[in-house]
């Protein structure tokens, strides 16, 4: 038995008890006790987001919001509000630059993890905390920035098959965790179209992402404002297994050792749109993070940054390449925008997209 307190233990009770549990109560699981427990970000933890990378990031965010915020006629009462804003980087970034065009909105970060949101409190000791969407203000616009956050929310996997489609579970035996699958056929998933799917084929899915973007979407449609996505993930409905697990910034088994590696999926942006477009919003993109950030003016920012700070200019110049350059960032990361009814369109994206 894995130590007695662990999440690994924990779970290794729980299904020597009761049996294999889903694959997406393993990852919720271990994700939660994951980011209870630790600062996972930067070169001392386990993976670094875009705003860690440089403050170009979150100051062309600020700018993109501003833009907004000024063509819609500085509407009041416009609250910034953040899905797992990590250290609180990218708000910091993002509210200096929109600072400069007198938008200064109330600041809201959905945040669950202790220990991030010390670190929060440290650059916004401003902020109002939520544990969820349904806490956050309802008197005005919300402008809504997820950055990396739908990849870390639990997925279903599926395998097709004669008998239909079979849940991914997550077994215990001989000390180790193991990937299952489970032999009778789902039932209430049998009736989705498997469309000449060959047998033995992957499908995923993430109920929990489709029911947090309903509750955004409908928020957004109901009081105005934006929700901005930024992730790794697909444009269109595909096959195959894309859970993955990191640690110290390698790749490692997702079974390996629950509770202590960041366990993700690519996020489905084809479902996330269509959730949007059902509460009426506009959607707009995916489009590829590096397109995106150029047209904001990210090569223009690069280059006034690297001339103010010759001694920095390297980093700046490997910053850039790293968030937009298509063998890096700037093409696996996406970015879509989903916007209430009557509020201008975002820039960035191509006029024939959404």
């Amino acid at each position: 038995m894995p130590e007695k307190g662990s999440v690994a233990h924990i779970l290794a009770e729980k299904i020597s008890a009761e049996g294999p549990v889903a694959l997406s109560e393993y990852m919720g699981i271990s994700n939660a006790a994951y980011y209870a427990a630790k600062d996972p970000l930067g070169e001392k933890g386990d993976f670094i987001t875009a705003p860690e990378i440089s403050q170009m990031f979150g100051e062309l965010i600020g700018i993109w919001l501003s833009d907004l915020w000024l063509r819609k006629d500085r509407p009041k009462n416009v609250h910034y509000v953040e899905l797992g804003p990590g250290r609180g980087t990218l708000a910091s970034d993002a509210l200096r630059t929109m600072d400069r065009f007198g938008y200064n909105p109330d600041i809201h970060f959905v945040e669950t993890s202790p220990v991030l949101k010390t670190k929060q409190a440290a650059l916004h000791p401003g902020a109002t905390w939520h544990d969820n969407i349904a806490d956050l203000p309802t008197n005005g616009p919300l402008m809504i920035v997820a950055n990396e956050f739908f990849d870390a929310l639990p997925i279903e996997q599926f395998t097709v098959t004669d008998k239909g489609l079979q849940r991914h579970l997550v077994g215990w035996k001989q000390g180790k965790f193991i990937p299952l699958t489970d032999k009778q056929a789902a039932k209430d998933r049998v009736s989705q179209a498997t469309g000449g799917l060959p047998e033995g084929a992957i499908l995923e899915t993430s109920p929990a992402s489709g029911a947090l973007m309903e509750q955004l979407s409908g928020r957004v449609a109901e009081q105005g404002g934006v929700i901005l996505i930024i992730d790794y993930g697909y444009d269109h409905p595909g096959t195959g297994s894309t859970l993955q697990a990191l640690k110290n910034h390698k790749p490692v088994d997702p079974y390996e050792s629950p509770g202590k590696a960041d366990l993700t999926a690519h996020v489905n942006f084809h479902s996330l749109a269509n959730i949007a477009r059902t509460r009426l919003l506009s959607v707009h993109g995916p489009a590829d993070q590096g397109q995106w950030l150029k047209a904001l003016g990210i090569d223009q920012r690069m280059a006034k940054l690297a001339q103010n700070s010759p001694d920095k200019a390297d980093m700046i110049r490997a910053a850039h390449h790293r968030l937009t350059s298509a063998d890096e960032m700037g093409r696996l990361f996406r970015v879509m925008a989903a916007s209430a009814m009557e509020w201008p369109e975002p820039e960035g994206f191509a006029s024939d997209e959404g």
